[in-house]
């Protein structure tokens, strides 16, 4: 009870403070009114990865033929995937530079809004100034959140062992020369949290997630689970499967599941609020048929069919041989698997009742570039070449729009993108997404 009475008191704070923030400079003209959008998320690779290549002959087609309006200058914020997930539902990474999984249910532990040291994945064995966790504790409460840097050293990376450690591979934030500084009235909420609270719905589709639901989910083949802190699935079997602990591919995986992270969704005090709401492709595909769909689809496709990729995973699934930022070294298998989904899941929602009636946005997205191995940073002050920055695709198809559809130049980022369907959708802008240098995608979404 107590911690269902804090958030509505931030709930009530943020909501008063976001809104006087975000509406004074006139509201969001240009943004028209949404009754539902739908989101589907896309997976490490950057824009010169995707844009004209020949194994994503769908979407390119989209873009050619001028059915959707894309962005050649939109970057994903950081690294690795669970940060820009939580920055694309949150405007924050909340202190999550991580892909941790969730420390669920754990009242305990400090959030790191509250400690201000954030969570970092870092298998080089590199020692941190504080203790990083093992698990990622539930995000909640109010305060400061982690700093971008312009040049991830300390992700997917490798370093030797000289003291102190030398790495010789470096990520891109954003373009490589903007960062963001560490931001210190940050609210652990989503638009989830503020679509609730507005009396609206929302839904995260996770493709092959187990018929026993997200609670406690790490990631899932669909039907075995890596359960937290638990043994697998496996173990009920009899005779006892061999191996034992048998190498499941993570097809569901909970770090593409952003709002698991939350302490009150996993709380699930409010049924609206809840990891109820997560649910399988199933039921997206049941929702699309009947146009009963919520105001927000969140839409994860798995990790073979989102470009993921997985280590263990067949031809068309394995991960890219090699990834330097251009289209050579790719699976192309795995880029035309992603390819099919995404036709898949537009031509359900173009034929869904839903599409037809009022207004909609259909968003297709990729969390990051995720080029893994990049040698050497450019010096310091010079961008990153274009093919290593973090620059990502996007494209916005609505069903309202008149005027032709755009190749947008303009400067935006993953938290322009919650501005712009925060606007859409009547809500206020939520932490980053206030910052007085994102721009809500005005070109992209009207009329």
């Amino acid at each position: 009870m107590k911690q269902a009475q804090a958030l509505a008191v931030a709930f009530a704070l943020s909501a008063a403070t976001l809104s006087a923030s975000s509406y004074a400079d006139g509201g969001w003209k240009g943004i028209p009114h949404l009754d539902r959008v739908f989101v589907i998320m896309m997976e490490n690779h950057g824009f010169s990865q995707i844009y004209k290549n020949p194994n994503e002959p769908y979407l390119n087609g989209l873009i050619s033929s001028g059915k959707v309006s894309y962005a050649t200058n939109y970057f994903a914020v950081g690294h690795p995937s669970l940060t820009n997930y939580l920055e694309i539902v949150g405007g924050s990474n909340f202190g999550v530079l991580s892909d941790k999984y969730p420390n669920w249910h754990n009242k305990s532990c400090t959030p790191y809004l509250t400690s201000g040291h954030p969570i970092l994945d870092n298998d080089a064995g590199i020692a941190l100034p504080f203790p990083n966790d093992t698990y990622v504790c539930p995000i909640s409460g109010t305060g400061s959140d982690a700093a971008t840097v312009a040049v991830d050293t300390f992700n997917e990376v490798d370093c030797n062992t000289a003291t102190p450690p030398v790495c010789s591979n470096v990520l891109a934030n954003l373009d490589g020369v903007r960062s963001i500084p560490q931001a210190k009235h940050i609210t652990g909420m989503s638009i989830a949290h503020q679509l609730v609270h507005f009396g609206q719905t929302w839904k995260s589709y996770q493709e092959s997630l187990p018929q026993s639901g997200a609670d406690l989910i790490d990631y899932s083949n669909g039907t075995a689970s890596l359960v937290f802190d638990t043994a697998t699935a496996a173990t009920s079997i009899q005779p006892v499967l061999t191996p034992s602990t048998p190498d499941v591919v993570a097809l569901y995986a909970v770090k593409h599941n952003p709002f698991a992270y939350f302490a009150d969704i996993q709380g699930g005090w409010n049924p609206e609020l809840s990891l109820t709401q997560t649910v399988g492709f199933d039921q997206l595909f049941a929702d699309l048929a009947t146009g009963n769909v919520p105001t927000l689809s969140f839409i994860a496709p798995n990790q073979c069919n989102d470009q993921h990729g997985r280590g263990n995973g067949e031809a068309f699934c394995a991960f890219d041989p090699s990834d330097t930022g251009s289209q050579s070294g790719l699976n192309a298998g795995l880029i035309a698997q992603g390819d099919v989904m995404i036709e898949r899941l537009v031509k359900a929602i173009k034929a869904s009742p839903a599409w037809h009636q009022g207004t909609a946005a259909m968003v297709i997205v990729w969390d990051e570039n995720d080029y893994s191995g990049v040698p050497k940073a450019p010096p310091v002050g010079t961008p990153f070449p274009p093919a290593n920055q973090n620059s990502v695709v996007v494209t916005v198809e609505t069903n309202y729009r008149q005027s032709p559809n755009v190749a947008s130049k303009v400067y935006y980022t993953h938290f322009s993108l919650l501005r712009t369907l925060e606007a859409g959708l009547g809500l206020p802008c939520l932490n980053h997404a206030c910052d007085p240098d994102v721009h809500l995608m005005t070109d992209m979404f009207g009329y």
